[in-house]
């Protein structure tokens, strides 16, 4: 006997279909922009709490219009389904982290690696999903959908289309004055529509990758280090942090000390610097950029030398060693070691590393240069939300902490005490890495520290990193950085380093110093420096000649 085909049990017409998914979509999968609206809304006021309803409306006219034209017999379901499991994942993360969906954040979607994207799949992030998305995408596949004639269906959509931008219309005429102040007020709630927020983003991201081909942009090819009759080797370590924000480090104020050993380090640490973006995505390929941020465009980074393709074309011996999720492009042209567990057992965990793994083999390689030589070292550092995977047992310092990768289990001090644990990690690998650099007297040694970008802990419900930059609070843009050298220089005794920590402490500065400073503290003669930008300019007791010339 042959089988029977599978016939779906239940049965809904078209047009339930589409208000119903309207409903669904617009109402229920928008569970953030609701509470956003509750916590910013004035309900005493008759013409703000009118908003109320307003705005849900308002929400779901653009997706019962598109899903008038798009459900189609053979393109309902499929489309829907996978509307329903991504609008489900984003709801989740924009309701319980914080997180705004923009172009920024689809990058990082893109750009993410399996590693982290297993981070942020916790327990209670899959039951979400799988109650809001999962759920309503399987009794959608075992539900039969009626459609009419073709000319039945054109007519009863054309109808809903006129009676949705009537609403529309009427709502423009009793609500614009309302609904422009509330929005000029409160633009972050744009990016918190969900399903349109991210259709729309993804379509600016693909449009920005694909209008920002162009020829490859190479810098000065002419650059080259300031020569000395009497030439003593450099050595930079130049130690990348990750997710580390200043509010956390006792170096910048904080009432605990997560920086103990740094602060027994004669060092110039800066106070005031912010970072070029909220994510790694951008701020790396920024920061070693010769644009400023505002002129920073992070889709023509691939297609535009930076300052370690400079560094190289002066004579520069360059080594990348990376424990995060790549370099972002920035050393794609230079030497790099990625951090593996095949290599470094020791330090190494499955699919993550502690940062101590930067440091093995540090001390041999330092010793064995045979040019002047900037080592770059990416850390982990503080990169969420298993902050507890990011240190060693002995390092777990402040209590009790949260082990776990789902945060909303634990309480805000848990998730404090265990990312001031990362800080606390990082303080002992900066400072260990300046200790190998003292074993080198003969060499002209030094270190900077600087972080990516910030962090989120919980204030205004917000957590993790990669809020709009226009938009983001000043823990994901406020970053530490600190400056070592050692005594014996030669090139760099023309630098005042009691000068430059008074600098360091009053004046701010950002990630668009890092360029510039680096050309000038390496001395390389190239047209790209601007001396404006380098931050150790003021303290130079002697100015070589291409750092009087104006930039043109």
């Amino acid at each position: 006997m042959p089988h029977a085909r599978f016939q779906p049990r239940f049965q809904i017409s078209s047009r339930f279909l589409i208000l119903s998914s309207t409903l669904y979509f617009g109402l229920v999968l928008n569970c953030a922009l609701w509470r956003y609206l509750f916590e910013k809304l004035n309900f005493s006021s008759f013409s703000e709490s009118s908003l109320a309803i307003v705005v849900p409306v308002l929400v779901c006219i653009p997706l019962y219009l598109a899903f008038n034209l798009l459900l189609m017999p053979k393109t309902a379901k499929p489309l829907l389904i996978v509307l329903l499991l991504i609008s489900s994942t984003t709801n989740y993360l924009m309701t319980n982290l914080g997180v705004y969906i923009d172009s920024d954040m689809i990058r990082n979607a893109f750009e993410t690696n399996t590693r982290e994207a297993l981070d942020l799949a916790t327990w209670s992030g899959c039951l979400w999903v799988f109650f809001t998305g999962v759920l309503p995408a399987v009794a959608l596949v075992f539900t039969r959908v009626e459609f009419d004639s073709f000319k039945t269906e054109c007519k009863s959509r054309l109808f809903g289309l006129l009676i949705a931008l009537a609403i529309v219309g009427s709502i423009g005429a009793t609500s614009y004055k309302t609904l422009s102040a509330v929005g000029r007020n409160n633009k972050a709630a744009r990016k918190i529509i969900n399903t349109q927020n991210y259709i729309y983003s993804t379509f600016r991201y693909i449009q920005r990758k694909i209008n920002s081909r162009r020829p490859f942009v190479p810098l000065d090819e002419n650059a080259q280090i300031t020569p000395y009759e009497d030439h003593t080797k450099t050595v930079l370590v130049f130690v990348l942090g990750e997710t580390a924000r200043s509010a956390n480090f006792s170096l910048q104020g904080y009432e605990r000390q997560t920086n103990p050993l740094l602060a027994k380090q004669n060092i110039a640490y800066f106070k005031n610097v912010t970072s070029c973006g909220t994510s790694t995505a951008i701020s790396v390929p920024c920061m070693f950029s010769p644009l400023p941020r505002a002129a920073f465009d992070v889709d023509d980074a691939p297609y535009t030398e930076n300052l370690i393709d400079l560094l190289r074309k002066a004579g520069y011996d360059i080594l990348w060693r990376d424990n995060d999720d790549g370099c972002k492009g920035v050393c794609q042209r230079v030497r790099n070691e990625e951090m593996k567990y095949s290599n470094h057992p020791k330090y190494c965990f499955g699919s993550y590393c502690h940062d101590e793994v930067l440091l093995d083999g540090l001390e041999d390689i330092i010793k064995n240069i045979k040019q002047d030589t900037v080592i770059f070292l990416h850390t982990m550092g503080s990169h969420g939300p298993t902050y507890f995977n990011r240190y060693p047992d002995k390092f777990k310092k402040f209590l009790p902490t949260c082990d776990t990768a789902d945060m909303q289990k634990c309480t805000k001090e848990q998730i404090v005490n265990t990312y001031d644990n990362t800080i606390l990690y990082t303080d002992f690998i900066v400072s260990s890495a300046i200790d190998i650099l003292k074993k080198f007297p003969q060499y002209e040694a030094g270190l900077i520290y600087v972080s990516d970008h910030g962090e989120s802990l919980g204030e205004n419900n917000m957590y993790l990193h990669g809020f709009p930059y226009a938009l983001a609070p000043k823990e994901q843009i406020e970053v530490p950085m600190l400056v070592w050298m050692n005594g014996t220089m030669k090139k760099w005794d023309y630098i005042d380093f009691s000068c430059l920590k008074k600098e360091a402490a009053s004046q701010s500065f950002s990630h668009d110093n890092i360029f510039h400073s680096l050309v000038g503290l390496l001395e390389i003669d190239t047209k790209e420096y601007d001396k404006n930008l380098d931050m150790f300019n003021p303290c130079r007791k002697k100015k070589l000649p291409f750092m009087e010339r104006d930039k043109k």
